[in-house]
Order: C-alpha cells, then structure tokens, then sequence
C-alpha cells in the first residue's frame, strides 16, 4: 500500500491518498486530519493527467478489512481482466458467476 499526495494543483486539492494497487482504501482532506476509511475500498482509482507525491512516513494505519478484501488481477485466456478475491474466493469472470467455480480461483489456491 502507498500514500500519495496529490500536486496536481489548479482545481485539485492537495489530498493525501491510500492505495493498494488501483483500489482507493483511504484519504485524507487537505483541510483536516481526519482520515476516512472506505469499507469495501473504491476500484479503478485513475491517476492519468494527475501528479502525485510519495508520502513519508505513512499517515494511514492499514484497515482491519484489507487482509480480507485482498484482490488479485489475472489475465484471462482471450485477454480479458478479472479479480479473484483471495480470502472469499471469488471470481468476476463469467465462468465463477455462472457456476460458482473456475479455474482463476482454482490457480490462486
């Protein structure tokens, strides 16, 4: 997990954001030091066209859920992504929503 802040400038504040890959777990307002905590974390979190800076040390104490909600990406044979959650063993792709298992599950153990 890293700690970002954002030095975008312009219209965008300096917040400081906890991710895990591209999950938003957490952040902080530029303006308090009250730090909100997302239950399920925000997926897809796009830093394109926005510059950021490593923040040290890390203001963030890691979320009780984020052992359990640990997602794993894996590239399916035609190309396509889907996200395995380790801890439920789930699976997004079309094969686990239909039958409840596949083999992206089955290759994480």
């Amino acid at each position: 997990m890293e700690a970002l802040r954002e030095t975008t400038g312009g219209a965008f504040h300096p917040h400081v954001y906890l991710l895990d890959g591209t999950t938003l777990i957490a952040y902080q307002r530029h303006d308090t030091k009250e730090i909100k905590y997302f239950k399920n974390g925000i997926k897809g979190f796009d830093k394109r066209g926005r510059k950021f800076e490593t923040v040290k040390p890390n203001p963030f104490k890691a979320p009780e859920n984020a052992a359990k909600n640990a997602t794993v990406e894996i590239k399916g044979s035609k190309g396509n992504s889907y996200f395995v959650n380790v801890e439920e063993k789930t699976c997004t792709c079309p094969g686990f929503t239909f039958r409840g298992a596949c083999k992206h599950v089955a290759e994480i153990g």
